[in-house]
């Protein structure tokens, strides 16, 4: 018989409970239940008290459901699992290489986990080595600055949803804010310091993130915020959703709420389809490295841990490049 998760387990391991047949089930894998009380005990605490990022449990039991399935395939229980094993495993994955990657540092984390544990004598992931994969350029579509104008200047603000909308957008542009971060923003992470207004962003990992709001961004907000104030609820979401009658609700925006909105704003503005959420991140940070600005700032601006992550949305590059390549005259 599967163990069951306690109904908090089960919430707390995320929403998404289609990818994997334990997960939605509210279950531990099989050659977890199998392997006993302290086994089980162990997996549950990994993903409800080491992860606290949602989208993470859910990528991360993704990967570990897929692995324990490929080991049932082949009838491993879970002492049986020797490196050869999982590196056999991360040789035939048909995942792209940032896919395998993932898989391989979830499968690793977890037995880290059971070993601490001493569910298991040893790690037998800790010797494997995923595939090489350098990215030198981010794939992240980017607007320039006549673009990104554009798509601001065209946004209707007679109603409050423009306003919301110009406003999100700007501050993704201006602050190089995640999307997640932004939407997050609570009415108090908008606040005066002195003369400057300011952003409180939550980033990855639970890390507060300051940075002062640019003047236009502060104008939008602003207007933003002068057409929807009421009582100035200051835990309250920033960015809320708009019903169809134009009326704000008390219920936060989300990635998706903001992707859409997003798509449906760059398809009236005539810009790239490609465009993203992301896109804004990589457009500000490129348009501020374009004038003037550098790697370093831009990396604390963004908040990035490394200069090699805040390089790959840097696109100023890619002009100077092209002009090169035209000075082959044959």
């Amino acid at each position: 018989m599967v163990q069951r998760m306690g109904d908090n387990a089960v919430t707390v391991l995320g929403s998404d409970q289609r990818s994997i047949e334990w997960y939605s089930a509210g279950t531990v894998p099989e050659i977890i239940d199998r392997a006993g009380a302290a086994a089980r005990k162990r997996f549950l605490e990994f993903f409800t008290a080491t992860i606290r990022n949602e989208n993470t449990r859910v990528a991360y039991a993704r990967a570990v459901g897929s692995f324990f399935a490929w080991c049932q395939s082949y009838r491993l229980e879970l002492l049986d699992i020797e490196p050869i094993h999982v590196a056999a495993y991360i040789e035939r994955h048909p995942g792209a290489p940032p896919t395998v990657k993932q898989h391989l540092a979830a499968v690793r984390m977890l037995f880290d986990w059971l070993v601490t544990g001493q569910v298991l004598a040893m790690n037998p992931a800790a010797s494997v080595r995923g595939p090489r994969h350098v990215v030198k350029r981010g794939k992240t579509p980017v607007l320039d600055a006549d673009q990104a104008r554009q798509l601001l200047d065209s946004i209707d603000t007679s109603k409050l949803s423009g306003l919301r909308d110009r406003a999100l957008i700007a501050v993704m542009v201006f602050s190089f804010a995640r999307v997640s971060a932004a939407v997050s923003l609570k009415a108090e992470d908008y606040y005066q310091d002195g003369k400057r207004w300011w952003f409180r962003f939550r980033e990855k990992g639970g890390k507060q993130h300051q940075v002062p709001a640019h003047h236009t961004a502060e104008a939008y907000l602003d207007a933003y915020l002068f057409a929807v104030r009421s009582g100035d609820d200051k835990k309250g979401p920033l960015f809320r959703t708009v019903t169809r009658h134009g009326q704000l609700t008390d219920r936060q925006m989300t990635r998706n709420d903001a992707f859409r909105m997003v798509k449906r704003r760059t398809a009236a503005a005539g810009l790239p389809l490609t465009t993203c959420n992301h896109t804004f991140r990589a457009t500000g940070i490129t348009a501020y490295l374009e004038n003037g600005g550098t790697i370093e700032k831009a990396q604390a601006i963004a908040a990035h841990e490394s200069p090699r992550t805040t390089k790959l949305y840097d696109r100023t590059s890619d002009e100077i490049t092209l002009d090169e390549i035209e000075r082959i005259l044959i």
